[in-house]
């Protein structure tokens, strides 16, 4: 695939758990320097829980990740380890939903979650 959409580079946006920040780090860097743009989380915590974040906010955090979603042009579903939370399922179907190519870290885990289907 041409890391240009058009006359602009490629943007894609990283999802997966927050546990997972190394991950998110070496991605970013990965997809970076082949030229692409990369929309990532707001912040390099190991989860969720260890934010402290209200409920409300998790649900406003979780609409933002949607709309940096509907900015991209694909996304790359970090599933270290076949893992894939509640929150990136949901990321991964809205993707689809909305036309975006899907693309997997871990590819073997990434047939058996389509077969899941």
């Amino acid at each position: 695939m041409s890391v240009y959409q058009g006359e602009r580079p490629v943007i894609v946006c990283l999802c997966g758990s927050t546990r997972f920040s190394q991950a998110f780090q070496r991605a970013n860097l990965q997809e970076t320097l082949t030229g692409k743009i990369v929309l990532s989380i707001g912040c390099d915590f190991k989860s969720d829980e260890a934010l402290g974040l209200p409920p409300d906010t998790k649900q406003r955090l979780d609409e933002l990740h949607l709309r940096k979603i509907d900015l991209a042009d694909e996304i790359l579903v970090l599933n270290v380890g076949g893992y894939i939370g509640q929150s990136t399922r949901r990321e991964i179907a809205y993707a689809r939903q909305h036309g975006k190519q899907v693309r997997w870290l871990e590819s073997a885990a990434c047939v058996e979650e389509e077969e899941g289907e």
